[in-house]
């Protein structure tokens, strides 16, 4: 079999233990998160995470490596891989989806029932009663600006690489990076200085799951930029051969526009006339 010549264009994946694995450390993790919970133990969290961090970096290392081949991924793959990354944005985009629902409907329902008010711990009017929300024109408009700007660095990177311009690509991404980096941080300052905890109301729940979901999906996106940073700086892309840039583009763009809609409807149009913290 090894002598017969490939003839065709799809990626006949090689056998890998990846898969096994990581389903095994994903059991040990949610195992962690329970122990945890139960205030049993906290080390079995640790070894799960520690091996699906693992798993990550070895599997993805052995994707890096059959895209750097130049024979596995050929046009026809490369255009499932976008395929796929569509997908999975897709899917992003109705798990977002569901907690602005969630949002939408403790405002829409406060009128409802006065159980809901009660259970909800709402006190029948939104945001609840004693909760202080946050100014959304101080350090919610900061960070907006920051990812509309890494919004804008990234697409200079994916130019700058499709005219070859090496400088270009590595600069753009760093401030991609960098930008992702001050967002996190000044969203960790901005939870510090919260009127409000997850707990107590619906209102809080929703605010730290929906900011939280997507403060989390900038980690995601600023660690699969800073891959591809690296990636650059070691010369992998050509301005022909870039999908793993182009798909982390695709990811990053995405976490903006959510974030738009978080600032507009969360932070402004739900503290419209409601005392701020400032």
């Amino acid at each position: 079999m090894a002598g017969i010549a490939k003839n065709h264009d799809y990626h006949m994946v090689e056998p890998s233990p990846w898969p096994f694995v990581m389903s095994v450390a994903v059991f040990l993790l949610a195992l962690g998160i329970i122990f945890w919970m139960r205030q049993w133990t906290p080390w079995m969290f640790f070894i799960g995470l520690t091996a699906v961090l693992y798993t990550m970096y070895a599997w993805w290392s052995d994707v890096i490596k059959e895209a750097n081949n130049g024979v596995d991924h050929t046009p026809v793959v490369q255009m499932h891989l976008r395929y796929g990354m569509i997908l999975f944005i897709t899917s992003e985009i109705f798990v977002f989806f569901g907690f602005f629902w969630a949002y939408f409907d403790g405002f829409f329902r406060l009128d409802d029932v006065e159980q809901y008010a009660r259970v909800a711990g709402t006190g029948g009017v939104w945001p609840p009663i004693g909760v202080e929300l946050f100014d959304p024109f101080h350090l919610p408009l900061f960070n907006t600006l920051l990812l509309l700007t890494s919004g804008t660095t990234v697409t200079w990177a994916h130019h700058a690489l499709l005219q070859n311009d090496r400088e270009g690509l590595k600069w753009g991404l760093a401030l991609t990076v960098l930008l992702g980096v001050v967002f996190t941080a000044v969203q960790a300052l901005e939870y510090s200085q919260a009127g409000f905890s997850f707990s107590g109301n619906i209102y809080g729940a929703t605010f730290f799951m929906a900011t939280g979901l997507h403060g989390f999906h900038v980690i995601i996106g600023t660690i699969f930029l800073a891959v591809c940073l690296l990636r650059a700086v070691r010369g992998e892309f050509t301005p022909e051969r870039h999908v793993g840039f182009e798909l982390a583009a695709w990811y990053w763009h995405f976490v903006d526009v959510v974030w738009i809609f978080l600032f507009a409807s969360i932070y402004v149009w739900g503290s419209w006339g409601v005392p701020l913290s400032h």
